[in-house]
């Protein structure tokens, strides 16, 4: 009998994710107009992974300090 797949991370909404990072809401939702932060779109309902939210987020932040240092 093959093992069941594990359970995905619980997906969360724009108001726990702007509690995560403190940020305002309509920061999060501009932003994911823009597609400047991972989501998932689910009919109008837009979820985040909160792992893969600040993932993005750390990486980003390594990619904007190595471009100052090339300036």
């Amino acid at each position: 009998m093959p093992e069941p797949e594990p359970h995905p991370q619980r997906l969360i909404d724009v108001r726990e994710l702007s509690k995560i990072l403190n940020v305002p809401i309509s920061w999060l939702y501009q932003r994911t107009r823009l597609g400047a932060i991972p989501c998932i779109r689910i009919g109008k309902y837009v979820r985040f992974d909160p792992g893969e939210v600040i993932s993005f987020l750390k990486d980003s932040e390594r990619d904007d300090k190595a471009a100052a240092r090339r300036v």
